[in-house]
């Protein structure tokens, strides 16, 4: 089959498709696409290969959308603390292409794998699902997601696709319709089908999910002509984990999957999603990523309970800040402190919430000085509920039998903070072995400040004892070092390491070899991370459709060339 592309920037105007030479993933999604839609070959086809075919047709437009993952290079975690973070978009992205059948025929219920034609469906497959035991299908009545015409609660919407394991993926995907349906008020009336093929590697620390959630929205939202600003379908995806799936990430895997640029690093405040323009990234630097080997889960144990005892922490130095300012007769603190601060409601006398709800605006001074010693180092959650009821996060929950580390994850997104600040600036500093030295020193930081939080692990902490044992042997030989800093990335407790490095040959060596010396160590060979690529909002959406006989004769002797 042979496709008519198009191109669309967001404004809903397509014109012929220009640029994608730049995308060469993109392009073997659409022969992807081209065979699917075919006569399907002779032989066993691979599951996932038979489930998706069929499910997209010859006759109707198909639109395509392409989404990146990130590398974490400052910030991380305290994102959800409101903290200034910096995010490289990666050069491997997810396709989504989805197409609508206006009125499903007896053919398109069949081609549904027994869902029925007498009602429209959602039909989704994926690929890479592979020995992940899950399934590469999944089919679901329209109606049940807005029985009665009514948008389905987001906890009904969290079980209805977690009835069956193998198929709770569909989440990321078809989570997107129930935000928009509730947040939007889109309606889908119309049977639906959705194919997702990624190359974002899962559990690696790069933000695979929001890089689904991104492109599906997208897909979806092109495909019903809803128009979304690039920040907004962000949010909306933020909104799909935290209500749909459940996992409570913040905002800045959407963000960099929707709005990031290539080769340069977004710079976003997370309060909640302020973007504060694309670093430049120097010529004669680069970042590199290296996968510990460690699966990483944003909705693991580790991950919430660190988060949980940093919202613990914000309520008790509110509850400080009240106190102080009731004793010095008025307000107390500058803008970091309770004068800054929201009103908040519920237990403890905490009137005010420091730094407007955000750790990140308390300046690092002034919680030495005002509240650090104050807080304690653990607390169970019996304890805290009782004396200030509750935290104030609204995706997590405080349980009373748990004991959460506060003090060491409060201070985390203060210092932190300053930390990407500090980089920012030296990044855009003069040249230099001293601007990569503070460069390096400020991602070994965050990096031990990661692991007093308890979100290190054995890979994580190897990968940047290397990377300083290539610095160290560097200078004894009286040489510049090649590689500068490293630090655990994302969500912690694995996943992926952020590698500074020279740009040339001398930093790929020496990257090259800190890949061999971990796989030797650990009999596993790493996935690296190299290369940048556009976020969703500048790829912009492809509009397929099939092009006339005569035009396809044309398209394939032109291809074929001069004979």
């Amino acid at each position: 089959m042979v496709f008519e592309t198009q191109r669309s920037h967001g404004d809903g105007a397509y014109a012929a498709a220009d640029g994608l030479d730049q995308f060469p993933d993109t392009q073997r999604f659409l022969e992807l696409l081209s065979e699917l839609t075919g006569p399907p070959p002779a032989g066993v086809e691979q599951p996932e290969h038979a489930a998706a075919r069929g499910l997209l047709r010859p006759e109707g437009d198909i639109f395509v959308a392409r989404a990146p993952g990130r590398l974490d290079v400052m910030g991380g975690i305290a994102d959800y603390s409101g903290s200034l973070v910096l995010q490289l978009p990666l050069a491997e992205a997810c396709h989504v292409a989805v197409q609508r059948h206006p009125l499903p025929s007896s053919a398109a219920g069949s081609a549904a794998g027994g869902a029925g034609g007498a009602e429209p469906t959602l039909r989704i497959v994926s690929f890479a699902t592979e020995g992940s035991h899950r399934s590469p299908s999944f089919a679901l009545p329209l109606a049940e997601l807005a029985p009665g015409g009514q948008p389905l609660t987001y906890e009904a919407a969290r079980a209805l696709f977690k009835r069956d394991p193998q198929r709770s993926w569909a989440a990321y995907v078809a989570g997107g319709l129930v935000v928009l349906q509730r947040e939007t008020g889109a309606r889908f009336e119309d049977g639906l089908s959705i194919l997702v093929a990624s190359d974002v590697p899962e559990g690696k620390g790069v933000s695979s999910s929001a890089a689904v959630e991104v492109a599906s929205m997208a897909a979806v939202a092109a495909a019903y002509g809803i128009l979304l600003e690039g920040r907004e379908l962000a949010l909306l995806c933020q909104r799909v984990e935290n209500a749909v799936v459940g996992a409570p990430c913040g905002v800045m895997d959407q963000m960099t999957a929707a709005l990031g640029e290539a080769d340069r690093l977004l710079a976003l405040r997370c309060q909640p999603a302020e973007v504060q323009g694309c670093a430049p990234i120097p010529p004669h630097l680069r970042f590199w990523g290296i996968d510990s080997g460690k699966a990483h889960c944003v909705g693991g144990s580790d991950y919430a309970h660190v988060r949980v005892g940093a919202f613990m922490g914000l309520r008790i130095c509110s509850a400080l800040a009240a106190k102080q300012a009731a004793c010095s007769g008025g307000s107390s603190g500058s803008s970091g402190g309770a004068a800054n601060g929201n009103s908040s409601s519920g237990g403890g006398e905490a009137e005010l919430v420091i730094g407007g709800g955000h750790l990140a605006n308390v300046p690092p001074s002034q919680f030495a000085s005002r509240f650090e010693q104050q807080l304690p180092e653990a607390l169970s959650g019996a304890a805290f509920l009782e004396q200030y009821g509750p935290h104030l996060d609204s995706v997590t929950s405080v349980d009373p039998e748990q004991t959460y580390a506060v003090r060491l994850p409060t201070a985390h997104p203060v210092h932190e903070n300053y930390r990407v600040h500090a980089f920012r600036q030296v990044l855009a500093a003069p040249a230099g072995r001293e601007q990569l030295e503070v460069l390096g020193e400020l991602m070994r930081q965050s990096h031990a400040s990661y692991s007093r939080c308890g979100l290190g692990s054995e890979g994580t902490d190897r990968l940047v004892a290397l990377v300083q044992e290539e610095q160290d042997a560097a200078v004894a030989r009286g040489e510049e070092p090649p590689l500068f800093g490293a630090k655990i990335t994302g969500g912690g407790c694995g996943g992926t390491v952020g590698i500074l490095a020279v740009a040339g040959p001398a930093g790929d060596a020496a990257v090259q070899r800190v890949v061999q010396r971990y796989a030797v160590e650990t009999g596993s060979q790493s996935h690296l991370f190299q290369g940048s690529s556009s976020g969703a909002v500048a790829f912009g959406t492809l509009r397929l459709r099939r092009q006339s006989s005569a035009a396809a004769a044309v398209a394939v002797a032109a291809a074929d060339g001069p004979v």
